[in-house]
């Protein structure tokens, strides 16, 4: 998989001694609270409900990394990783996100996503990946219909048609809720001629992804790598953040596809 992403960059270059931190939460909980301020072992069993004994590890572990040393009973963060401290708590979600939505990943288009929207990845980090199976063959369909059917607003990439999909956003224009489509050239003629829609344009690139944001979720899914969508997997949110992440990938998309 090819990406330009900041964050993979960053996780290719970055010292070991950075990915060693991003891979372990319970570091990272350590660490937080070491970047808000300075405590003594006392304070970090408190203000992250480990035990001592897990406190002590990971503090040892650390500093035999010269990430964190010991003065007067008290745990500091050196500057180099105190300056890293963002960087890594980003890098850190995407590892994890990366990991729980793999098989949406792997052998799927993703190239497509504007560079803007890689970089931003980590706002995706509660989104959960929803697999249909051969017994269940619809339930793709049937989340994406029965979303739009509870929506007060929605606003689609589509790079693929489908009826009750269609009809979904048809009674959403009938109601006078607000519906924004953008669909692929290669099917805008049956767009056209089925959808009652005001606020429908097209887009030229093929394989795109398939985007749909309502008042309270995100849906996101892609091509699988021999041009086929796949209509057996899904992302998708709630969360105030993927929102915020759906809605800016809709914005640069469309400054793309203009």
């Amino acid at each position: 998989m090819k990406t330009t992403s900041k964050h993979v960059k960053y996780y290719n270059t970055v010292e070991e001694d950075l990915k060693f931190v991003a891979k372990s939460l319970l570091r990272l909980k350590i660490l937080n609270e070491l970047y808000e301020k300075p405590c003594d072992m006392k304070e970090l069993t408190l203000r992250t409900n480990l035990n001592y004994s897990s406190v002590s590890t990971i503090l040892h572990s650390l500093e035999l990394k010269n990430m964190v040393y010991r003065k007067s009973k008290k745990f500091y963060l050196v500057n180099a990783i105190k300056l890293q401290m963002k960087n890594i708590i980003e890098l850190a979600i995407v590892i994890n996100l990366l990991e729980e939505i793999f098989n949406i990943i792997q052998g799927h288009v993703v190239n497509k996503l504007p560079h803007e929207s890689v970089i931003e990845l980590y706002l995706l980090e509660q989104a959960k990946l929803i697999e249909s199976q051969e017994c269940d063959a619809d339930k793709i369909y049937e989340i994406i219909k029965h979303t739009l059917n509870e929506a007060n607003s929605a606003r689609c990439i589509l790079p693929i048609y489908y009826d009750e999909v269609n009809d979904e956003l048809n009674n959403l224009e009938k109601e006078k809720k607000f519906v924004e489509i953008k669909v692929s050239n290669s099917i805008s003629s049956v767009y056209k001629q089925n959808s009652k829609v005001k606020y429908l344009s097209t887009f030229s690139s093929k394989n795109n992804f398939l985007l749909i944001i309502t008042n309270e979720l995100m849906i996101l899914g892609f091509f699988k790598n021999n041009q086929i969508f796949d209509k057996n997997r899904i992302l998708i949110s709630k969360s105030r953040n993927s929102l915020k992440w759906a809605n800016n990938l809709f914005r640069y998309f469309k400054k793309i596809h203009k």
